[in-house]
């Protein structure tokens, strides 16, 4: 079984991007957008208005009004993978940056509107997936002695804290609305699962049971439902996210039990790697692909 996490640099693939949102009640999708190179990850800004998605390593603001993109100014941080978080007041947001001197990902913040970036973990490589909803912490995952976990730092830096010690890949992790919990992926009983734990990382609590490798559990802003992405059984290896593959966005009630496939899809790596819900709860932003003919 395969549960190392490759590190993830800017990728090129020959395929046409496809920006949509679906409703997450009816399961009717919305083509917002598509694109003739790759586009990774949308997140939804507060107020409503915008998607923020990676391409070639650049950040990339979409107006849902007009349809068009603006390029997010992030001084030198120009390799950022699709590990990208809005704080919540919108402000500042969080990245994935493959440094120039090794290669390596490391978290960096700068100013939504554009602005120089600070570097928030010296240590790598780390994987920035979550920030608390009073913005003091990120979450994320990290390698560290051949392990991977997960991991929260304050948000100006500081001192890691720990917070799994499994062996085998510990993933995505991602704050409750109420800052109570953190939401993440494990692959300690075989397969990729959905897990929840505290804030602090005890009681640590499988949530989904199946067949599938479940990745990047997505809590909706009302606290009521948890999306995330599904790969077959088989398909994958339990450790790995690929792109290129028939994959699912599967929602369930944030307290557990059986859930719903509300999208079936072409794609994987970049579709819902980061929380890409709407402010109201009703709609997930999403990519999909196809790969371009030669």
């Amino acid at each position: 079984m395969n549960t190392l996490k490759e590190p993830r640099k800017v990728e090129r693939r020959n395929v046409i991007s496809t920006l949509e949102t679906v409703d997450v009640m009816t399961g009717e999708r919305t083509i917002l957008a598509e694109f003739d190179f790759l586009i990774e990850a949308p997140n939804w800004t507060c107020d409503g208005n915008h998607l923020v998605y990676n391409s070639l390593g650049r950040l990339y603001k979409f107006e849902l009004k007009t349809k068009e993109s603006t390029v997010i100014d992030s001084g030198y941080a120009i390799q950022c993978n699709n590990d990208h978080v809005l704080s919540p007041d919108n402000a500042l947001v969080a990245v994935s940056h493959h440094t120039h001197e090794d290669g390596l990902s490391r978290i960096y913040t700068f100013p939504l509107q554009g602005g120089g970036p600070t570097l928030i973990t010296p240590m790598a490589p780390s994987y920035l997936h979550g920030w608390s909803p009073d913005g003091s912490t990120l979450a994320y995952c990290a390698e560290r002695n051949g392990e991977y976990d997960i991991y929260t730092i304050p948000v100006n830096g500081g001192i890691e804290t720990q917070l799994t010690f499994t062996t085998g890949l510990n993933d995505g992790p991602e704050y409750s609305p109420d800052g109570q919990h953190i939401w993440f992926n494990s692959v300690r009983t075989g397969l990729m699962q959905v897990w929840r734990m505290n804030a602090d990382g005890s009681e640590q609590t499988q949530m989904t049971v199946d067949e599938s490798n479940n990745w990047f559990p997505h809590v909706s802003p009302d606290g009521e439902l948890v999306a995330y992405i599904t790969y077959r059984k088989g398909d994958v290896a339990p450790g790995d996210h690929p792109a290129n593959k028939d994959v699912e966005i599967r929602v369930m009630s944030s307290t557990g039990g059986s859930y719903r496939t509300i999208v079936e899809l072409f794609g994987g790596q970049g579709t819902l790697n980061v929380n890409s819900w709407s402010p109201d709860s009703r709609h997930l932003a999403f990519v999909s692909y196809r790969i371009q003919s030669s």
